[in-house]
């Protein structure tokens, strides 16, 4: 990475602690992915070509920055919605900020409903990190707009264990997914859509 976006990334990862270990209100709160899980995601965008990256939650962009960064090196782009005009705001100035601004698309929604107008086989990638009781719910939307062969990958498999069980169980659950639990960061959950 270009020294300016790596400066850009270690002052959001500290304004993430400080505001964070300060903020009560969880609706201000960042949460923001660790950087290990960061380095990840951009290796997983690289290995697997996804040139179309999804994201839902896109916080102040942190985790955007990674994905963008690495779908940018093979011809891709990132879109991330987000339903917090507060960290939208902060999002697009740490995109401008960044050099990528270019790659990525910023949606102000829900994100089911960005999930329900998306085409079949839409995304190559998804990221999931967001709240995490409507997984379920979103769980057809998510896997139609998944292509063939595509990866979705979730976050807080391990911090949030409880509250994200439901979900895996329901992926697990479907023939057409093969899935792994990663160790990194806050835990990551694994699942690739049958290439069939």
């Amino acid at each position: 990475m270009a020294d300016p976006l790596e400066n850009l990334l270690a002052e959001l990862e500290q304004f993430g602690k400080d505001n964070d270990g300060s903020t009560v209100d969880r609706p201000r709160k960042m949460l923001n992915i660790t950087r290990d899980t960061g380095e990840f995601l951009a290796v997983l965008v690289r290995a697997t070509l996804a040139r179309r990256v999804l994201e839902i939650g896109t916080s102040n962009g942190y985790s955007t920055l990674w994905l963008a960064s690495a779908a940018r090196a093979i011809g891709g782009s990132v879109t991330t919605v987000e339903k917090s005009q507060y960290k939208i705001g902060l999002a697009t100035t740490n995109f401008a900020r960044s050099g990528l601004a270019s790659y990525i698309s910023q949606v102000h929604d829900e994100a089911g409903r960005l999930l329900e107008r998306a085409a079949d086989s839409a995304f190559d990638m998804i990221f999931l990190d967001s709240e995490r009781p409507e997984y379920p719910g979103w769980w057809p939307n998510l896997r139609r707009v998944l292509r063939p062969g595509g990866l979705l990958v979730v976050d807080n498999a391990t911090s949030h264990p409880v509250e994200i069980a439901p979900f895996i169980a329901l992926v697990k659950a479907d023939a057409e997914f093969v899935t792994s639990l990663v160790p990194v960061g806050n835990g990551e959950f694994l699942a690739v859509k049958s290439a069939k």
